[in-house]
Protein backbone atom coordinates (compact mmCIF):
# COMPACT_ATOMS: atom_id res chain seq x y z
CA UNK A 1 0.00 0.00 0.00
CA UNK A 2 1.39 3.25 -1.09
CA UNK A 3 0.09 5.34 2.05
CA UNK A 4 1.65 6.52 4.99
CA UNK A 5 0.04 7.55 8.11
CA UNK A 6 1.45 10.96 9.24
CA UNK A 7 -0.66 11.75 12.21
CA UNK A 8 -2.27 9.43 15.01
CA UNK A 9 -5.82 8.12 13.94
CA UNK A 10 -8.64 7.80 16.41
CA UNK A 11 -11.48 5.96 15.74
CA UNK A 12 -15.27 7.28 17.65
CA UNK A 13 -18.26 5.34 17.46
CA UNK A 14 -20.82 3.27 19.58
CA UNK A 15 -20.18 0.25 21.36
CA UNK A 16 -20.34 -2.55 18.66
CA UNK A 17 -19.27 -0.48 15.82
CA UNK A 18 -16.22 -2.26 15.34
CA UNK A 19 -13.50 0.16 16.46
CA UNK A 20 -11.34 -2.14 18.17
CA UNK A 21 -11.29 -4.85 15.26
CA UNK A 22 -10.91 -2.09 12.56
CA UNK A 23 -8.43 -0.15 14.41
CA UNK A 24 -6.24 -3.22 14.91
CA UNK A 25 -6.82 -4.35 11.17
CA UNK A 26 -6.46 -0.64 9.99
CA UNK A 27 -3.08 -0.64 11.76
CA UNK A 28 -1.74 -3.59 10.76
CA UNK A 29 -2.17 -2.33 7.17
CA UNK A 30 -0.46 1.13 7.63
CA UNK A 31 2.37 -0.65 9.75
CA UNK A 32 1.41 1.35 12.76
CA UNK A 33 0.66 0.54 16.63
CA UNK A 34 -2.55 -0.20 17.36
CA UNK A 35 -3.98 1.07 20.86
CA UNK A 36 -7.19 0.17 22.65
CA UNK A 37 -8.04 2.27 25.18
CA UNK A 38 -10.40 0.19 27.47
CA UNK A 39 -7.20 -1.95 27.40
CA UNK A 40 -5.17 0.71 28.48
CA UNK A 41 -7.43 1.40 31.22
CA UNK A 42 -7.62 -2.15 32.19
CA UNK A 43 -3.43 -2.14 32.04
CA UNK A 44 -3.65 0.32 34.55
CA UNK A 45 -7.02 -0.39 36.82
CA UNK A 46 -5.63 -4.11 36.84
CA UNK A 47 -9.23 -4.93 36.48
CA UNK A 48 -12.24 -4.80 33.82
CA UNK A 49 -13.86 -2.15 32.72
CA UNK A 50 -17.35 -3.77 33.86
CA UNK A 51 -15.43 -3.89 37.75
CA UNK A 52 -14.14 -0.53 37.33
CA UNK A 53 -17.83 0.96 36.59
CA UNK A 54 -19.13 -1.57 39.35
CA UNK A 55 -16.96 -0.56 41.78
CA UNK A 56 -15.97 3.06 40.96
CA UNK A 57 -18.50 4.24 38.73
CA UNK A 58 -18.85 5.70 35.42
CA UNK A 59 -17.33 9.18 36.48
CA UNK A 60 -13.80 7.44 37.41
CA UNK A 61 -13.99 5.83 34.23
CA UNK A 62 -13.78 8.71 32.44
CA UNK A 63 -11.50 10.30 34.50
CA UNK A 64 -9.10 7.55 33.62
CA UNK A 65 -9.92 7.35 30.08
CA UNK A 66 -9.41 10.90 29.34
CA UNK A 67 -5.65 10.20 30.63
CA UNK A 68 -5.10 7.93 28.90
CA UNK A 69 -6.10 9.49 25.51
CA UNK A 70 -4.08 12.68 26.97
CA UNK A 71 -0.99 10.14 27.03
CA UNK A 72 -1.60 8.55 24.16
CA UNK A 73 -1.77 11.82 22.40
CA UNK A 74 1.09 14.12 23.70
CA UNK A 75 3.41 13.10 20.56
CA UNK A 76 2.31 13.66 17.16
CA UNK A 77 3.96 9.71 16.62
CA UNK A 78 1.45 7.94 13.71
CA UNK A 79 -0.50 5.17 15.38
CA UNK A 80 -4.42 3.85 15.32
CA UNK A 81 -6.15 4.26 18.78
CA UNK A 82 -9.50 2.78 19.51
CA UNK A 83 -11.77 4.86 21.40
CA UNK A 84 -14.15 3.95 24.30
CA UNK A 85 -17.92 5.09 22.96
CA UNK A 86 -18.41 7.83 25.15
CA UNK A 87 -14.94 8.96 25.41
CA UNK A 88 -15.77 11.58 22.44
CA UNK A 89 -18.91 12.69 24.43
CA UNK A 90 -16.77 15.14 26.22
CA UNK A 91 -16.17 18.12 25.31
CA UNK A 92 -12.66 17.81 26.59
CA UNK A 93 -11.42 14.72 25.08
CA UNK A 94 -13.15 15.77 21.90
CA UNK A 95 -10.81 18.61 22.09
CA UNK A 96 -7.80 17.03 22.52
CA UNK A 97 -8.58 14.24 19.82
CA UNK A 98 -9.44 16.69 17.02
CA UNK A 99 -6.41 19.14 17.88
CA UNK A 100 -3.90 16.23 18.02
CA UNK A 101 -5.01 13.27 15.93
CA UNK A 102 -7.68 12.91 12.23
CA UNK A 103 -10.91 11.77 14.16
CA UNK A 104 -12.69 9.02 12.20
CA UNK A 105 -16.49 8.10 12.97
CA UNK A 106 -16.90 4.28 12.46
CA UNK A 107 -20.96 4.69 11.86
CA UNK A 108 -23.53 1.98 12.39
CA UNK A 109 -27.09 1.64 12.63
CA UNK A 110 -28.81 0.61 15.77
CA UNK A 111 -30.10 -2.01 14.51
CA UNK A 112 -26.40 -3.88 13.48
CA UNK A 113 -25.20 -2.50 17.09
CA UNK A 114 -27.31 -4.37 19.14
CA UNK A 115 -26.88 -7.31 16.93
CA UNK A 116 -23.31 -6.88 17.53
CA UNK A 117 -23.16 -6.08 21.56
CA UNK A 118 -25.64 -8.72 22.33
CA UNK A 119 -23.00 -11.24 21.68
CA UNK A 120 -21.30 -9.98 24.83
CA UNK A 121 -21.91 -9.58 28.43
CA UNK A 122 -18.91 -6.91 28.93
CA UNK A 123 -20.86 -3.83 28.05
CA UNK A 124 -21.89 -2.05 31.50
CA UNK A 125 -23.95 0.63 30.18
CA UNK A 126 -26.19 -2.15 28.68
CA UNK A 127 -26.52 -4.06 32.32
CA UNK A 128 -28.92 -1.58 33.49
CA UNK A 129 -31.93 -2.24 30.91
CA UNK A 130 -33.53 -3.18 27.97
CA UNK A 131 -30.42 -2.69 25.25
CA UNK A 132 -32.45 -2.20 22.42
CA UNK A 133 -33.43 0.96 24.24
CA UNK A 134 -30.15 1.74 25.43
CA UNK A 135 -28.95 1.49 21.91
CA UNK A 136 -31.53 3.67 20.54
CA UNK A 137 -30.95 6.31 23.57
CA UNK A 138 -27.21 6.57 23.16
CA UNK A 139 -27.52 6.17 19.34
CA UNK A 140 -29.73 9.58 19.91
CA UNK A 141 -27.65 11.41 22.00
CA UNK A 142 -24.31 10.25 20.55
CA UNK A 143 -24.53 10.50 17.11
CA UNK A 144 -25.07 14.05 16.56
CA UNK A 145 -21.77 14.72 18.41
CA UNK A 146 -19.92 11.64 16.63
CA UNK A 147 -20.84 14.11 13.47
CA UNK A 148 -18.41 16.40 14.76
CA UNK A 149 -15.92 13.63 13.80
CA UNK A 150 -13.31 14.67 10.59
CA UNK A 151 -14.03 11.44 8.65
CA UNK A 152 -17.63 9.25 8.64
CA UNK A 153 -17.06 5.74 7.81
CA UNK A 154 -19.93 3.27 7.60
CA UNK A 155 -19.36 -0.18 9.21
CA UNK A 156 -22.76 -1.84 8.38
CA UNK A 157 -22.81 -4.30 5.52
CA UNK A 158 -19.02 -4.47 5.06
CA UNK A 159 -16.46 -7.10 6.02
CA UNK A 160 -13.73 -5.69 8.09
CA UNK A 161 -11.31 -5.68 5.03
CA UNK A 162 -13.98 -3.51 2.58
CA UNK A 163 -14.42 -0.99 5.86
CA UNK A 164 -10.51 -0.69 6.41
CA UNK A 165 -10.38 0.02 2.78
CA UNK A 166 -13.02 2.31 2.78
CA UNK A 167 -11.12 4.35 5.95
CA UNK A 168 -7.91 4.32 3.94
CA UNK A 169 -9.53 5.52 0.93
CA UNK A 170 -11.63 8.52 2.95
CA UNK A 171 -8.09 9.37 4.94
CA UNK A 172 -6.56 9.78 1.64
CA UNK A 173 -9.37 11.91 0.41
CA UNK A 174 -9.25 13.88 3.67
CA UNK A 175 -5.49 14.39 3.23
CA UNK A 176 -5.57 15.61 -0.51
CA UNK A 177 -8.59 18.06 0.37
CA UNK A 178 -6.32 19.22 3.96
CA UNK A 179 -3.40 19.99 1.45
CA UNK A 180 -5.88 22.37 -1.13
CA UNK A 181 -7.10 24.18 1.59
Amino acid sequence: MNFILRTPIVLVGMMGSGKTTLGSRLAASLNAPFYDTDKEIEKIACCSISDIFYYAGEEYFRKVEKQVIDALLTDSIPKVIASGGGSFIHPEVRKVIKDKALSIWIKASAHVLLERVSRRSDRPLLETGDKRTIIEALTSQRYPIYSEADIIVTSDNHTHIETVKHIITAIQKYNEEDANR
